[in-house]
């Protein structure tokens, strides 16, 4: 298939083109090819020539990225020069940008000022960060990454050695960097610095001996995988989800006791009035006292069960809800008096309560099945089952033992969970905040899930395979730090991370070299691609990137 000129002449003399679309067929009966137009474009003087672009850019999309630049390049009037190489360059530039403006660079370059490293320190971090976000690797195969399948931008060539260097430097000055930056952060993006959301998760190991280690240990696993050393990993984020701050803490240690560093951590960064929001496993009367140091607040959520005195007060007492979103409702309580007077906040979803309704009918109806099959079993099998059932997760709780051994359901329990449909039970210190924010600021708890979703899928924060604890400390800040590009790139542009790496990994950078010459030029930025980079502030790539000439 080619593109072919057809002339005609007038009878004034005059000569016009006509661009065809054309392609040879062979002639069944004159045994020879000849050519079959299949698209006329019309007069060459009078061609759409906007129209033939929107082809082009159409058809382009059918072809590789490195087959588009070799196509581009001659277009461009670049023949004799030979395409080498074509890699992904949208998503470095993307995120280079980011780091720029959140002035990770300006840290860094601060903390090194007074060192005197040879090594590329500066770009190993950005190398290791952008990594996390574009293509999650371990730290052996980074160096090939930079070196064949990305293009960073860098001067130097970034070694393994590099790296190690690198996560050792920044292990070194973290808390410095974690605060500059994300005060850089706030103060850029006019972050409301008023509600600290925190919670915990853990991150497993996959290797065969943990050795010696403070943080590494075996335990129950939030991901049922206990048959890995884990530690467990903090982290604080704003109620727009940009994150505050990381720590990295030891896999047996429960969530309670964490609170105690977490808040002396933060107080010295002298952020204001801040109301913390935790989950229920932070509730312990010794963390409520700790989360009011130095003027601050709290809003947690209970437990709903345990027979825990106040709590109890708090879900019989009565009144009415107030309905303030479609599914949520709230009813505000006050339990005890004088100085141990609690306030409380009970949240109630209609949809969510008529699920929980639906899920302990299916769980009760599994039940009285267990009960009759068990009745058909011999004594001793009939023992064990009743022991396998009675310690089951979810039906052992709806589940009372008879004087004769047999199980029963209790009817007790199942009216007390039918009272808990829907709600939850937050407790807060804070009395200037009105209830209908304190329910919403709790809900805002998902930014913190949201978070850790995007640091395990997105940045794969595990599994981890290193097995010192400073490597694992410094692994976790650099997952940190693309939290911070990431999360910052989904809140300015209303996207998320996925969409906008898929967009923007289409910008390659092709490589061209000539006996005289080597240049590098990247594709052509579409408008979507635009978009993003005009909501973040970020200057597109120009078309050429480089133009070496030989002296």
């Amino acid at each position: 298939m080619y593109v072919r000129t057809n002339t005609r002449k007038n009878k004034d003399g005059s000569v016009v083109e006509y661009i065809q679309l054309a392609h040879n067929r062979r002639h069944p009966n004159k045994k020879y090819s000849v050519a079959q137009v299949i698209y006329t474009f019309g007069r060459k003087d009078q061609l759409d020539v906007s129209a033939i672009k929107r082809l082009i850019k159409s058809l382009s999309r059918l072809i590789s990225s490195e087959d588009a630049m070799e196509l581009k390049a001659n277009i461009s009037g670049l023949d004799g020069f030979e395409f080498i190489s074509s890699r992904p360059a949208g998503g470095a530039h993307l995120l280079k940008g980011l780091w720029e403006r959140l002035k990770i660079n300006d840290c860094i370059k601060g903390a090194l000022k007074n060192r005197a490293f040879s090594a590329p320190i500066g770009d190993a971090l950005f190398a290791l960060v952008a990594n996390r976000a574009l293509a999650p690797a371990s730290k052996l195969a980074v160096e090939k990454w930079v070196s064949d399948q990305v293009y960073l931008g860098n001067d130097k060539k970034i070694q393994v050695q590099h790296l190690y260097r690198s996560m050792d430097f920044l292990l070194e000055h973290q808390e410095n960097i974690q605060e500059r930056v994300f005060w850089s952060t706030a103060t850029l993006l006019n972050l409301t610095v008023d509600l600290i959301f925190f919670d915990t998760t853990n991150t497993y190991f996959e290797i065969d001996d943990p050795g010696p280690s403070e943080l590494k240990a075996w335990t129950r696993s939030k991901q049922k995988r206990d048959d890995l050393p884990h530690v467990t990993v903090g982290l604080a984020v704003t109620r727009e989800g940009i994150p505050v701050k990381c720590w990295v803490l030891p896999g047996n240690q429960h969530d309670a006791k964490c609170v105690d560093q977490v808040q002396q951590d933060l107080n010295s960064w002298k952020l204001g009035k801040v109301v913390w929001v935790m989950d229920r496993g932070m509730t312990s009367d010794e963390n409520k006292r700790i989360l009011q140091r130095a003027g601050g607040q709290y809003i947690l959520g209970e437990k709903l069960r345990g027979r825990i005195k106040n709590n109890e007060k708090a879900l019989n007492t009565g009144g009415r809800y107030k309905k303030i979103r479609k599914n949520l409702h709230i009813k505000e309580v006050h339990v005890g008096k004088g100085t141990g007077k609690g306030r409380y906040v009970i949240a109630y979803n209609p949809e969510q309560a008529t699920h929980d309704k639906k899920t302990r009918e299916r769980l009760l109806e599994r039940i009285a099945s267990e009960l009759t099959s068990i009745k058909t079993l011999p004594e001793k099998k009939r023992i064990k089952a009743n022991v396998l059932l009675k310690t089951h997760r979810s039906m052992g709780r709806y589940l009372k033992e008879q004087k004769n051994g047999n199980l029963k359901v209790d009817k007790a329990v199942v009216k007390r969970e039918e009272k808990l449909d829907g709600k939850y039970l937050l407790s807060t210190s804070d009395e200037s905040m009105s209830a209908e924010d304190i329910a919403l600021g709790y809900k805002q708890l998902y930014e913190v899930e949201h978070a850790f979703r995007t640091l395990k899928s997105s940045l794969s924060l595990r599994p981890v395979y290193h097995s010192k604890d400073d490597r694992i400390r410094s692994h976790v800040m650099l997952c940190w730090l693309a939290l911070m590009l990431v999360r910052t790139a989904e809140y300015e542009t209303k996207l998320t991370w996925q969409n906008i790496r898929a967009e923007i990994e289409q910008i390659h950078i092709g490589e061209f070299v000539h006996k005289d010459a080597r240049i590098l030029q990247y594709t052509e930025v579409t408008q979507k691609q635009r978009n993003i980079f005009k909501k973040l502030r970020i200057k597109p790539p120009c078309t050429f990137k480089k133009i070496e000439l030989s002296s």
